[in-house]
């Protein structure tokens, strides 16, 4: 799909924290988004389910090393908002969490760290996921560009088709865990995202900084 056809779905592409329903993605929907990814050198392929169960162990194991890690943990409040506070510019406010797990089986990262929001909702996230590994074939900063410029793509053409979407960057984030994703089983090439898709509520629009503020253009 041409990027130009793409831009009138920018505006409606926000992550979503919420369950999603158990209807799975047609294969020639899959086949879009991997062609939308290889658009921009990049691999994009859908754990199968005998794969699937691997990689929600690894991105589990991660968020328990998040939650245990102090350092993660005052990071991660570094650019989360709690918006009974202060009015968020930037960052991800607490509207934007999605309910909690009470499922043991959601991928999102929980923004809450180990914070207890009064009245937030608890949720039973989908059993089987639908998953997808972003991959490139080397892992150098030319590929990360590809690999942002193909997750673009990716998001974009999802949701020309209905679809929302989250990420998993847990274990992309721990060295060891991430080189666990480069099992030949589940693909080669480096891993730079793991994507959830279906059908299921949007996601809340959360604050941008205005273009003036973080990009200057010279002459």
């Amino acid at each position: 799909m041409a990027l130009a056809a793409l831009h009138p779905a920018i505006r409606n592409r926000h992550t979503s924290r919420y369950p999603f329903d158990d209807q799975v993605i047609p294969d020639d929907i899959r086949a879009r988004l991997v062609d939308a990814a290889l658009a921009e050198d990049a691999d994009f392929s859908f754990l199968p389910p005998e794969r699937l169960e691997r990689v929600l162990v690894l991105i589990r194991d991660a968020e328990g090393f998040d939650l245990s890690d102090p350092a993660r943990d005052a990071e991660q409040r570094y650019w989360t908002r709690d918006t009974k506070v202060e009015a968020a510019v930037d960052g991800v406010p607490d509207y934007a969490f999605g309910p909690a797990d009470a499922s043991g089986r959601a991928v999102n990262r929980d923004f809450a760290g180990t914070d207890v929001i009064p009245g937030r909702a608890h949720a039973l996230f989908e059993d089987r996921p639908q998953l997808a590994l972003l991959r490139t074939v080397r892992d150098r900063p030319v590929n990360w560009l590809r690999a942002g410029q193909a997750l673009e793509r990716v998001l974009l053409v999802a949701v020309r088709h209905g679809l929302v979407a989250s990420f998993a960057t847990q274990p992309l984030e721990w060295p060891e865990l991430r080189h666990l994703l480069r099992d030949p089983a589940l693909g080669t090439g480096h891993p730079q995202m793991i994507v959830r898709l279906g059908y299921g509520p949007e996601g809340p629009r959360t604050p941008r900084r205005p273009v003036s503020e973080v990009l200057t253009i010279e002459p």
